[in-house]
């Protein structure tokens, strides 16, 4: 059986690994025992951050209905509440789209949620 040599195969995995930990800091994206370790770790980071950013963004859109809300005189658990009540069915995302961008519309649906409260 013919002698395998293995270094292009080492060579070709390292070389993506050094790819992938492109704009890492110091010896993290120069020697690849240390860019190994520091691309799992950002990968790691990325793959939980993904799921944590949709949390993130609730939070955002829950801050920007509460201010606009509070604007109008109401606050943020009032207005769901009467939102409910009223069966009006707007998410968290286009209520505060609304918020921001058509604050007649806004105004109009406090003042809903209002007489239902």
């Amino acid at each position: 059986m013919p002698r395998v040599k293995r270094g292009v195969t080492s060579h070709h995995r390292h070389k993506k690994i050094l790819e992938l930990t492109k704009g890492h800091r110091a010896t993290s994206h120069k020697l690849i025992k240390r860019a190994k370790e520091s691309m799992v770790k950002a990968l790691s980071y990325s793959y939980a951050h993904r799921r944590e950013r949709k949390g993130d963004m609730r939070q955002l859109w829950i801050i920007r209905v509460s201010a606009a809300s509070r604007a109008n005189g109401i606050t943020y658990g009032q207005f769901m509440d009467g939102l409910k009540k009223a069966g009006v069915e707007i998410n968290r995302k286009i209520l505060a789209d609304m918020a921001v961008k058509e604050p007649a519309a806004f105004t109009e649906l406090v003042t809903i949620a209002r007489k239902q409260s």
